[in-house]
């Protein structure tokens, strides 16, 4: 078998609320293999993420250009990025008749309120 590089799936490294624990055996982790590598154990990596929940980034001239996850959470992807695509589409909607210039004027102004009432 092809050495595998294997890492824990972090949200946010610097987040002490992240829920996954680098030390945890339990937690999902993320292989990142070859495409040869990933053609040659293709068997042991479809199990990884069936029975594991692990995700499998497949590299391509040392680039990611695939991902193997399971099932489910293919499934709920999926789902965000439809109630993703219909909240974009509401929004620019509804400031379809806002400038660009306008728009990233209040955007800014939102960012600096938020980043003032952080702790």
């Amino acid at each position: 078998m092809v050495a595998l590089k294997r890492t824990v799936l972090r949200l946010d490294p610097n987040d002490p609320n992240d829920p996954n624990d680098p030390n945890d055996p339990n937690d999902p982790m993320i292989t990142e293999t070859s495409a040869v590598a990933f053609r040659l154990n293709l068997g042991d990596l479809l199990n990884q993420v069936h029975f594991r929940g692990d995700s499998i980034v497949i590299n391509k001239d040392g680039k990611p250009i695939a991902a193997l996850v399971d099932a489910r959470l293919f499934a709920r992807i999926r789902r965000l990025q439809k109630r993703f695509d219909e909240l974009s589409e509401r929004l620019a909607k509804k400031f379809e008749s806002l400038s660009e210039e306008n728009g990233l004027t209040e955007i800014d102004a939102a960012v600096q309120a938020s980043r003032l009432n952080q702790p």
